[in-house]
């Protein structure tokens, strides 16, 4: 599900679609979940778009392609007309329902629905072992969470089969949560101490048995999350099925902001190191980054860097990033750029070249692609509101947000 309009991830959303926003220096959020099945060995693969589209479509034609004896495929479906109907996907049911002619064209038993902007690493062959083996007609994926977290989730009760009984979305009320807890039983089975107060918390991901997903969608309700599974719990035999990995959905500036710096740590609880399941994006054969002198602690440097006598720490740096002399970089995340500037012919009239000038100080902030940072810019949060639009930034949970393309002036102090 690639679709939605990600308004609290704006400005990053500004230009393409949620799923598209770059993640640890050279992948996109998207790439989260197509490698997870890929590596799930799920190789028939949908997309479904609808804003904002253009940048996810080139990123997945680049970056998914399959040879010509094998069945494989990622495959973009967009919102369009049909003589069925003319309107845009209305949620993540209506969004399914709308392409459901396609899903039907092949002999699929069961189908896997999943959020294009979650981080996690998940093998979905245990979820649907788990699902066939219970003779479930659902199964959700749900993440135990402490008692502090469950107001921003909806919550599962599970009964000792895992079946799963009750739904109560974003519980705030302390009464809404008797019963909720999970058992003794539950929580042995994920090694937690019996004594815990966890919960469990949908993660969004649903498995349907192909006939189950047509009847429940055979009417007018639009998301899954608010309409179709509480129904269908009241109705049909809907399992749970714990994960107790790191998850972390990337819905908010401070959320994207945290995990991507959380990859710096010398050990991230997310990591792209892990061999046995990669995480695949778009190959640029980029060349190797050149530093010509610089003073870097905890950062990530992807390719085609080039980084003069500047001073990184805990930041991480995207590809083709133009890093000049004297430059501080801080907590932060610099996303790069689509193109190097070969020729400075074709730079803009009185514009800075693409990246972050000399002496520049840059602290708790989000650059987005292709920003031109003069020379002597100052970017900091530090005494100003935790949201607050400017002319040229944007500031969101207490982090400045320079958008893609824009041009910061010589000396300026954000």
């Amino acid at each position: 599900m690639g679709g939605g309009a990600g308004t609290r991830l704006f400005p990053l959303t500004k230009d393409r679609a949620k799923p598209a926003v770059p993640l640890g220096g050279k992948y996109r959020l998207v790439d989260i979940p197509i490698s997870n099945c890929l590596n799930s060995g799920l190789r028939s693969i949908y997309v479904l778009t609808q804003f904002n589209s253009m940048s996810m479509h080139r990123h997945i034609q680049a970056s998914y392609k399959f040879d010509n004896f094998t069945r494989s495929f990622v495959e973009i479906l967009a919102a369009q007309q049909t003589p069925e109907g003319s309107e845009w996907y209305q949620g993540t049911a209506d969004a399914v329902r709308q392409n459901m002619r396609y899903f039907l064209e092949r002999p699929f038993e069961y189908y896997l629905i999943l959020s294009g902007d979650q981080l996690y690493r998940m093998d979905f062959r245990e979820l649907l072992h788990q699902h066939i083996a219970s003779g479930a007609d659902i199964t959700l994926a749900t993440k135990p969470v402490r008692r502090a977290e469950v107001a921003d989730f909806g919550i599962m009760q599970s009964d000792s089969g895992r079946r799963v009984v009750r739904f109560v979305e974003k519980p705030k009320e302390e009464a809404l949560l008797e019963g909720l807890r999970l058992t003794a039983p539950l929580l042995a089975s994920i090694g937690a101490a019996p004594d815990q107060e966890l919960y469990q918390a949908s993660m969004g991901i649903y498995v349907f048995n192909r006939d189950v997903l047509v009847d429940c969608l055979d009417n007018d309700m639009v998301d899954f999350g608010k309409h179709i599974i509480p129904a269908a719990i009241r109705e049909r035999n809907v399992s749970g099925f714990i994960f107790n990995g790191y998850w972390e959905d990337i819905g908010t500036i401070r959320a994207f902001y945290e995990a991507n710096l959380d990859l710096t740590d010398l050990l991230p609880k997310y990591s792209f190191f892990d061999t046995k399941a990669p995480i695949y994006t778009h190959p640029r054969f980029l060349p190797g980054s050149k530093i010509n002198g610089a003073s870097l602690r905890r950062a990530i440097i992807a390719d085609g860097c080039i980084i003069t006598d500047a001073h990184i720490e805990r930041s991480v740096i995207g590809v083709r990033s133009l890093i000049q002399t004297g430059a501080t970089i801080r907590n932060s995340i610099v996303m790069g750029a689509d193109y190097f500037e070969t020729d400075h012919r074709s730079v803009p009239t009185g514009c800075p070249l693409i990246g972050v000038g000399r002496n520049c100080v840059i602290d708790r902030a989000i650059i987005d692609k292709n920003a031109r940072i003069a020379d002597g810019v100052v970017i900091t949060p530090e005494g100003k509101p935790p949201n607050f639009d400017g002319g040229n930034y944007f500031i969101r949970d207490g982090i400045v947000v320079v958008p893609k393309n824009a041009v910061i002036p010589e000396g300026m102090w954000i």
